[in-house]
């Protein structure tokens, strides 16, 4: 027995188990991998972006159709409450030049250290290996190195994430036992994936190289991210950002020299260059990388010798891709609980006691510090909520 159980030791579970043990209430928490916020601790490899510093209303605006209901969450802890947070551990942050927010140390590891100590020195008791098996007669079952255990609370937030990166805890293995609840759910996608892109021999010399300065557009949809040209396809954050867009099979274009107009692309191509290679004259004349002249060789030859033709075909060029990366690649899902089948304080209408934080919610956002700020938003709505629950 235990009067808050919390299951899911991502940064939307301990935060959840941190405001229920600040309120007073005897907490516990589980989660199925060895080791807690591992997917955490991954996000940390590459800096670990905290949030965006931007105001309420623009980040807000980053979650789309999900901002109504996020609305309340996100303005209760956004950016600036994210960054006092971390500092509270101990952690100095700074922000970048694109308003990206990072640890002073630039990995999650004594963040994660920090916070665990302070569930500690709260009374919170951790399990790790114990695997959620749905419920019995409304009781929680875990899997366990000791064998079937069940622990019963008087309130419950599930945070066990999406369906992503299976490996490290996320495998939405969760969503039969809600279903038989009678949880609808909405399907898992993935969010902020790369492309599958058969490439030809061409392409071998820039596997591995960035595209920068360019402009990827979906219909109106437009990313200035840069992106690397793997040997599946195209990663990175100018794609990811338009990962949303293009699970429809929308098609994807890019303008290679975004801040210039077809008029100066014209000129500069105009310009007499007697013997040299096409290439070197893109490269001399327009300023191409080698990664963009092979984009553009890949996609448009034969290159219209006409200016303008080529001029065009610079400035909107097509991009066949075969479809998403799997999802357990993506670093994020779309689907999960819909916000329709929780109230107002994140607990499922046909499950009382029972709420839900995190990415196993229905919301998606770009990466770039809004996946971790709302994950540590609505545990903290949701741990709140819990803490004031009562059973009737």
């Amino acid at each position: 027995m235990t009067d808050a159980l919390v299951i899911g030791a991502g940064p939307a579970g301990l935060m959840a188990a941190e405001m229920l043990a600040v309120a007073g209430r005897s907490v516990t928490i589980c989660d199925a991998k060895p080791s807690f916020g591992r997917k955490f601790l991954m996000a940390g490899k590459s800096g670990l972006n905290l949030t965006k510093d931007v105001s309420p209303d623009d980040l807000l605006a980053a979650y789309e159709e999900a901002a109504p209901p996020l609305d309340l969450i996100l303005r209760a802890f956004d950016a600036n409450a994210v960054q006092d947070w971390a500092r509270g551990l101990g952690q100095d942050v700074f922000t970048g030049s694109t308003g990206r927010v990072f640890p002073t140390a630039m990995k999650a590891s004594p963040l994660l250290r920090a916070w665990l100590a302070r569930l500690d020195g709260l009374g919170v008791v951790r399990h790790t290996r114990w695997r959620w098996q749905g419920w019995d007669n409304g009781v929680p079952v875990f899997e366990t190195p000791d064998g079937c255990q069940q622990l019963q609370a008087h309130v419950t937030v599930l945070a066990l994430g999406g369906a992503s990166w299976a490996r490290l805890g996320s495998d939405g293995a969760w969503a039969v036992f809600l279903a038989e609840k009678g949880v609808p759910l909405a399907p898992f996608q993935p969010a902020n994936v790369g492309l599958n892109i058969p490439w030809s021999e061409h392409m071998a010399s820039v596997l591995g190289q960035a595209l920068k300065g360019i402009s990827w557009n979906v219909g109106d949809y437009v990313s200035r991210g840069e992106a690397i040209i793997s040997a599946q396809g195209l990663e990175g954050g100018g794609i990811y950002t338009l990962s949303k867009h293009l699970r429809s099979g929308a098609p994807l274009h890019v303008d290679l020299l975004p801040d210039w107009d077809v008029a100066k692309i014209v000129a500069r191509l105009s310009r007499p260059h007697g013997k040299t290679s096409v290439t070197n004259h893109l490269r001399k004349a327009l300023r191409l990388g080698k990664p963009q002249i092979a984009l553009l060789q890949e996609f448009g030859r034969p290159l219209p010798a006409d200016p303008a033709q080529l001029a065009r075909l610079i400035k909107r060029l097509n991009i066949p891709y075969a479809g998403l990366r799997p999802m357990d690649e993506a670093i994020s899902t779309a689907g999960g609980v819909p916000f329709s089948v929780l109230d107002d304080t994140l607990m499922l209408r046909n499950v009382p006691g029972v709420f839900c934080a995190g990415e196993m919610l229905d919301w998606e956002a770009p990466t770039g510090g809004y996946l971790l700020t709302a994950c540590l938003a609505t545990g903290r709505w949701a741990g709140q909520a819990a803490a004031r629950f009562n059973p009737a």
